[in-house]
């Protein structure tokens, strides 16, 4: 087979409670490509390399296995086989790391979820520009007391399946990685702490007396500071971009996914799946492990 350089590797990765890999669906994948492939199983029922001679377009890979495997619960991810391995990660919080919107769980307090959600949702989609929706939303929550923050971060939050193995496996190989949100340090400080961030970066909720403001401090970190967060810390580092990768669901992660060296959509909004360079339907977010090559028993447990 041609050398590294040339090489094409189509990551093929399930749901670990749903081991859905089959010898039979690797060799279905194999068979659609329709060209000699090098097999190696990097989780038994979980994940598996497939790799190939470079064509001129990986997405038209992707297209093809997507099609063969279109029934299996089976995420794919196409991408050159050098490089793989990232050394700098940034993550979305929201729907991405936790599996909760925290500004919602917040109006939840004051009677106003459905309507602050729908805003959410909209934002995210791309509908609606992300700073002044975020604004909208702050200012329904003034006068909320701060302490509710805590009751949410203990009875409502969830770290999403796989996060906190992704972020320790990383860590483990040298990888630095940054917890970038739309959202608010009240929570981005709790939630990177659990996880194993080495930094997290947000939006800091104003407060008076022990209760909201209602307002947010300039200027709100959004879809052009997470950008700018990822090139700050690849350079800081002197990594090229290849050695960098990011994950997130939204409208306002879609310029940090398209410069990162692989860019992820994990459970996204359809925009945001079709825009970024892999996106994650199906598994968790070990998936973004078997990506960079990783095999079953180099992954840090939770």
């Amino acid at each position: 087979m041609a050398s590294p350089q040339n090489l094409l590797v189509a990551t093929l990765v399930a749901n670990p409670s749903n081991p859905a890999l089959t010898d039979k669906t690797v060799a279905l994948a194999a068979e659609a490509l329709g060209q000699e492939t090098e097999r190696s199983i990097l989780a038994s029922g979980i994940a598996a390399d497939l790799i190939l001679a470079a064509p001129a377009d990986a997405r038209a890979v992707e297209a093809t296995l997507r099609t063969a495997l279109h029934a299996e619960p089976i995420d794919i991810i196409v991408q050159p086989l050098n490089g793989r391995r990232k050394r700098l990660f940034l993550a979305d919080m929201d729907s991405t790391m936790i599996g909760q919107e925290c500004i919602d769980e917040l109006a939840d307090f004051v009677g106003l979820k459905a309507e602050v959600s729908e805003i959410t949702e909209r934002a995210m989609r791309g509908e609606i520009a992300f700073e002044p929706a975020l604004r909208e939303r702050v200012a329904l929550l003034k006068n909320l007391p701060v302490g509710v923050v805590d009751e949410i971060l203990g009875g409502r939050i969830t770290l999403m399946p796989g996060g906190r193995t992704l972020v320790q496996t990383m860590r483990a190989n040298g990888s630095y990685t940054c917890l970038v949100s739309g959202g608010f340090t009240l929570f981005t400080g709790p939630v990177a702490a659990r996880i194993g961030f080495h930094e997290h970066r947000s939006n800091t909720l104003i407060v008076e007396g022990e209760k909201l403001a209602g307002e947010v401090t300039e200027p709100i970190l959004g879809r052009e500071a997470k950008l700018a967060t990822l090139i700050e810390l690849r350079d800081r580092f002197q990594l090229r971009p290849s050695e960098t990768m990011a994950v997130g669901d939204g409208a306002n992660d879609l310029a940090m996914l398209g410069e990162a060296g692989l860019g992820v959509a994990f459970h996204a909004k359809p925009a945001v799946a079709a825009a970024a360079h892999a996106r994650i339907d199906h598994a968790d977010l070990s998936a973004l492990l078997y990506a960079q090559g990783y095999r079953a028993e180099e992954i840090v447990g939770e």
